[in-house]
């Protein structure tokens, strides 16, 4: 058998009962000599690996569907599919198959899988019966056509002739004939049987039947039927709801009638599944496999039917857009979109990329940042759901189209400031839009998925945008709510009634942006010194601040400079710390997780800042307040202390136990304060020794150039040799004589005030040529030292510069002894 090659898709169902995509490539059939037989093989169009390899079994059941689709099991839940571009390349490859297994390529199906019993009994029925008999489809007969369906979904075999029964003779409507019949007469048992009968129909799960049933003139009497369940009082009411509540808008006129009712056919069937059938987990493994499939397979295309329609998403995106658009109008569109885009979740890799990049081109973007700031909620829902399919498709396409915004004098008008403001009035108790938001900031803001972008520079350049244009917003809150003076607490309720006003009355995210930014630029003041310990009490202030503090600790661990350069700009650590004093402890342990991992970095620079500002000190008196409580807050701040112990992180060590090992002796229950006082002092110890060190080099050195200069002058080898010294090196004699008397100075000075100067190790000795080396004295040409000695050495210190730096900074605004409970 010749090898024929078409383009097809892989998808294999899930445990969900959604269908993944495994893939594009072609498939062909072949015989494999490792299966011993003939095989259909997919191999990837991209790199030519292999898809799939599955022999074609003799008792493996196919299903052909819709002229392009090829559907089988090949165990027990293991469903595969073929979604072929071309309809000849389906009907060969089907040939091929009916051509192994022996049936005829004009029918749709093969055969069910069936077990070796049933396989017995069936090689026992003789040919001329192949189909079941069914009864005369009248009145009378309807309970006995029931009982017949009911009892042939038990064996593979028998559903099958059944099927291909109901197929051959025209069943399906006349069925639903005697429906209408049994209803106009109100024969509640005939539609009780009715009801049996269909929903056997549907477990017979065959794609032929499929469509027939959810045929334009056969899908609303199935309904009926499936409204008469025996088991209840009254019957359900699906029609009414389908054809009268359930309205189809067009929000622009659909002229393709093929493709208007493909949609209200995947609706109705959607609705049979989900609403009137019960849940999947009720029946056996794989029950109505083909129903999903049907669904499925028709969302795909109803959306390549909507993208090859330029005309159509043009005037979509156009009247989105445009400002004369009313609000109902613009609610409709933005609701299409959202289901357009859900559906888009069934196209295959590069069919969704290439439509989502169509819905870029047409202006997604720009329409969201309108939509995202109308009064309607359930717009601005949908606005989001749509925004998040174009976050998880490609971030970068989104950062992309955010730094080409026009730079507007207010930043409000940014897309990613509308979506934080939409995060900050979110009118939900629990913030569950909120949450949604804040993740996909997270996204937006993460390096991780900008490092595989062709533009190497992505990363930097939106890292500076975000922090430029974008942080003074997210951190608003935060820096109301931790407002610096007493003065400024009628300032943070004011803002909180302001924030619950603007969610009571939904107002638009864009009048809220105007006071937002007003109010922070008039009433907030940079630069005081002393902290308001009042925090915010409410729990939707509280939620929204621990999202903020989320978002913040993430940046510390992924923005390693532009965090660090705005958290010194706005003391952030010390305004976040307030939050420490919060009834809420999950805000408490918020603002402890963002202190942790700064000091987790274990940057110097970092610890300079929190040594400076005394930040340890709200730290200290949230465990001290805690009492003996054994708890999360308590357990999270020993763990940063330890921390801290086990990393030896000497500056942070010393500041500890220097400013408030006193209050924190009395805990025994854990050795991490001991511990740190043992670290301490065994840092202390090593100074002291290398001190020591210091000093008794420094004097065996003085000794040695006492000796050198009161040696006997009579030598006359030790005259010659010294004249010549002096002849061969007068610079460096000099040079020597003077080093000599500035470190004699500097040793009289030092012993004066208690300190030794370290003098480093002598230079090589100098040898005269010609000489005897028992007879010459070496000569040894130190340099001049320049030793700090204040602070005896606990930390490496900084720089001469950041020394003034500092000095000047503790001048202006001294540190306060740490306020600490008993």
């Amino acid at each position: 058998m010749s090898d024929t090659r078409r383009r097809v898709k892989v998808y294999t169902l899930n445990e969900d009962r959604q269908w993944d995509d495994r893939g594009t490539g072609h498939v062909s059939s072949t015989f494999v000599e490792r299966l011993k037989g003939i095989s259909l093989l997919v191999r990837a169009e991209s790199d030519g690996s292999l898809l799939l390899e599955s022999k074609i079994s003799a008792n493996t059941a196919y299903q052909k569907q819709q002229d392009t689709l090829i559907v089988w099991s090949e165990a027990d839940n293991y469903d595969l599919a073929l979604s072929f571009q071309e309809k000849a390349g389906c009907d060969e490859i089907w040939e091929k198959i009916c051509q192994v297994q022996g049936k005829d390529p004009a029918l749709d199906v093969t055969q069910d899988p069936i077990d070796e019993s049933e396989e017995e009994r069936f090689e026992e029925i003789p040919e001329t019966s192949h189909l079941v008999e069914l009864p005369p489809c009248e009145l009378s007969r309807l309970e006995e056509i029931a009982d017949l369906v009911t009892s042939v979904l038990s064996s593979p075999i028998r559903r099958e002739k059944l099927a291909l029964a109901l197929m051959s003779e025209g069943y399906i409507k006349k069925l639903l004939g005697l429906f209408r019949v049994c209803e106009d007469l109100d024969n509640r048992e005939g539609l009780h049987h009715l009801y049996e009968i269909v929903r056997g129909v549907l477990f017979l799960n065959k794609a032929a039947l499929f469509e027939v049933m959810f045929s334009d003139d056969c899908i609303m009497d199935v309904v009926g039927c499936l409204e008469y369940d025996p088991a209840l009082v009254q019957p359900k009411r699906h029609r009414e709801f389908l054809t009268k509540t359930a309205k189809f808008k067009e929000v622009i006129p659909i002229t393709d009638s093929e493709l208007r009712q493909k949609i209200h056919q995947t609706y109705r069937v959607q609705y049979i599944q989900d609403i009137i059938l019960p849940t999947p987990s009720v029946f056996e493994e794989n029950f109505l496999s083909t129903l999903t499939s049907f669904i499925f397979f028709n969302k795909v295309e109803i959306v390549s039917m909507l993208q090859e329609d330029e005309k159509f998403l043009t005037e979509v995106f156009a009247q989105l857009t445009d400002d004369a658009t009313e609000d109902s109008k613009r609610r409709e569109l933005v609701n299409f979109v959202k289901e357009f885009c859900a559906f888009s979740q069934t196209l295959q890799p590069q069919n969704r990329d290439a439509f989502f990049k169509t819905l870029a081109n047409l202006g997604i973007l720009p329409a969201l940042e309108i939509v995202m700031g109308m009064d309607d909620l359930q717009v601005r829902a949908a606005a989001t759901d749509i925004f998040s399919y174009l976050v998880e498709f490609s971030p970068s396409m989104v950062r992309e189209f955010v730094m080409q915004e026009p730079q507007q004098t207010d930043d409000d008008v940014l897309l990613i400031n509308v979506v934080i403001k939409q995060m900050i009035c979110d009118s939900d108790p629990e913030l569950g839009g909120a949450v949604q938001l804040m993740g996909l900031l997270r996204t937006l803001i993460d390096p991780e998925n900008m490092l595989a972008s062709s533009n190497k520079t992505e990363k930097t350049e939106f890292l500076s945008f975000f922090y430029k244009y974008c942080m003074h917003v997210l951190t608003a809150p935060l820096l109301a709510n931790t407002a610096h003076d007493k003065s400024s607490k009628g300032t943070l309720d004011k803002f909180n009634r302001s924030i619950s006003a603007c969610v009571a009355t939904e107002a638009s995210l864009f009048n809220f942006s105007f006071f937002f930014f007003f109010f922070f630029n008039s009433e907030l003041q940079e630069g005081s010194t002393k902290i308001n310990p009042v925090c915010p009490d409410n729990f939707q202030t509280a939620q929204l601040l621990a999202l903020i503090l989320e978002l913040l600790t993430f940046c510390v661990e992924h923005h390693t400079y532009h965090i660090k350069t705005y958290i010194m700009n706005k003391d952030l650590l010390r305004r976040v710390l307030v939050l420490m004093n919060s009834k809420h402890t999950f805000l408490a342990l918020c603002a402890l997780r963002f202190m942790r991992r700064i000091i987790g970095l274990k940057d110097e620079y970092y610890n300079r800042y929190i040594i400076k500002g005394n930040l340890f000190e709200p730290v200290i008196n949230a465990l001290l307040d805690n009492g003996t409580r054994y708890n999360l807050l308590n357990s999270a701040i020993i763990e940063l202390f330890e921390f801290i112990k086990v990393e030896d992180i000497k500056s942070l060590i010393a500041h500890i136990v220097d400013n408030f090992y006193k209050a924190l002796e009395s805990i025994e229950y854990v050795q991490t304060f001991k511990g740190l006082k043992g670290r301490y002092e065994q840092e202390k110890d090593r100074q002291s020794q290398r001190l020591n060190r210091y000093r008794r080099d420094a004097r065996s050195l003085d000794e040695d150039e006492e000796l050198w200069f009161n040696d006997d002058d009579d030598d006359d080898d030790g005259e010659a040799v010294e004249k010549r010294m002096e002849d061969d090196f007068p610079d460096s004699y000099g040079k020597y004589m003077e080093a000599k008397k500035g470190a004699a100075n500097g040793a009289n000075g030092a012993n004066n005030n208690g300190k030794a100067a370290a003098i480093p190790p002598a230079s090589p000795a100098v040898t005269p040529n010609n000489s005897s080396a028992s007879s010459v004295k070496t000569v040894a040409l130190p340099a001049t030292p320049v030793v700090k000695t204040a602070l005896v050495g606990l930390v490496d210190y900084p720089d001469d510069e950041d020394e003034e730096e500092e000095d000047e900074e503790e001048e202006q605004s001294p540190r306060k002894r740490p306020r600490l409970s008993s």
